[in-house]
């Protein structure tokens, strides 16, 4: 391993890291930190957990500077509020003198207004409300020198890589750019083409199923049962993030978890920020042992030991697993991961494997999909037609080619007309 005084991190920042337990690098860092601080364009390919925040915030502070108001120095581009606080508490942590604020939704403008008068040296904002100080003239992205541009796809899935392209064209075309995404292509690929000069690119295969560190399962449960199961994992486990569909169905969830006696707290998009933020808080601090989230959290919670994650309705697609199931199994620990398939989501669950072609995964065996016969071997069995209805058996004859509905029925006569 490498240590991170041998890839030429300042001397202040080791020993910050070193406070924290932390003296070698991770093989993304190990990767990107170098020829990042040599002023290189540097693309990553990265999941969450793998140490990406160090990776380009150790860059970040050594290239920030003392700056003037509404002018700030560093700028990262996020898709969560609650990865923006995340990755402006470490850099905070890194470096005590840096001016670190974080500029989202969901809260008003008057804290972030005085910060930029004061004078930010690293701005850690999601797109939409930096756009808007923009627009109103409260901060010029002018004096930037080093921009990031983290979890790229997450932006491009939730629409963000307009507003991204905007943001990046007010800032100076000799910045330096650091771009860290779970995946390089499509819209990803052209935000590279478009802004980076001639970038070194990295990549990692941690966002692929590591079955040595987290153990994965796939559980058929009654759709009636699975509180009762989710109940009993809790008590399993002492740090879980369990993951719903809809926002309704987690604050079912977390209502009747409650109800059962697990501690839990609950997160999505509708929540207000203040709520968002204490019940993250109540689950970082132990308060609460289950944390019930949308995918909007999927990426944007950064919680060391946890060790379980709960799929309560299964993932939509791959991407959506790997990134939720990314919660657990962080910086090298061991996880457990169990997805609670209901009979209504076998058909989602056979999509699911063929995309994340897995191995070594332990499946309930009454989620394996019955094999389909045929009559004939190598061709389809041909559907049964409804057997054609005998005229003269039902009584009924054919009406003429030109008869109207109401000429075919004729009225039957009364029993007093026919005598």
């Amino acid at each position: 391993m490498t240590t991170f005084n041998e890839l030429g991190v300042h001397a202040s920042v080791v020993d910050s890291l070193a406070g924290r337990g932390i003296t070698e690098a991770f093989p993304i860092q190990a990767a990107t930190i170098p020829p990042a601080l040599a002023g290189n364009d540097v693309c990553g390919r990265a999941p969450t957990g793998s140490g990406k925040t160090l990776a380009f915030g150790i860059p970040l502070l050594a290239s920030a500077r003392k700056a003037r108001p509404r002018h700030p120095r560093g700028l990262v581009l996020t898709p969560t509020r609650e990865l923006a606080t995340q990755i402006a508490d470490e850099l905070r942590k890194l470096s005590r003198r840096t001016r670190v604020s974080t500029f989202f939704g969901g809260t008003g403008y008057g804290t972030q207004l005085k910060a930029l008068q004061r004078g930010v040296d690293i701005a850690v904002a999601c797109p939409g409300r930096l756009l808007d100080l923009m627009d109103r003239g409260a901060i010029s992205l002018d004096d930037v020198r080093l921009a990031v541009v983290d979890e790229a796809d997450r932006m491009a899935d939730m629409g963000f890589l307009p507003e991204v392209r905007k943001i990046l064209d007010r800032t100076p075309e000799d910045r330096q750019t650091l771009l860290f995404s779970a995946t390089l292509d499509g819209a990803v690929d052209a935000l590279i083409r478009s802004y980076q000069q001639d970038p070194l690119t990295f990549r990692t295969d941690e966002d692929k199923l590591d079955g040595t560190r987290v153990a994965h399962s796939f559980i058929h449960v009654d759709r009636h049962d699975k509180i009762h199961r989710t109940a009993a994992l809790a008590h399993q486990h002492q740090s879980i993030v369990t993951f719903c569909r809809t926002k309704r169905g987690a604050d079912r969830l977390a209502r009747r978890l409650s109800d059962s006696g697990v501690s839990v707290a609950h997160i999505h998009g509708d929540r207000t920020q203040r709520q968002r933020d204490r019940a993250l808080a109540e689950f970082k601090e132990g308060r609460a042992k289950m944390l019930v989230a949308t995918d909007v959290a999927a990426r944007g919670i950064h919680v060391d030991d946890v060790d379980c994650v709960i799929h309560y309705d299964l993932a939509g697609d791959g991407k959506d697993y790997i990134h939720r199931s990314g919660r657990t199994g962080r910086a090298g620990a061991t996880g457990t991961v169990v997805s609670l398939v209901s009979a209504e989501e076998k058909g989602k669950l056979v999509k699911l494997r063929s995309e994340l072609e897995l191995s070594d995964v332990e499946f309930d065996p009454a989620l394996e999909a019955p094999k389909q016969q045929s009559s004939t071997p190598g061709r389809p069995r041909r559907p049964q037609r409804a057997p054609r209805r005998n005229a003269k058996a039902t009584g009924h004859r054919k009406a003429p080619s030109g008869a109207s509905r109401n000429q075919r029925r004729r009225p039957r006569k009364s029993a007093a007309s026919r005598g």
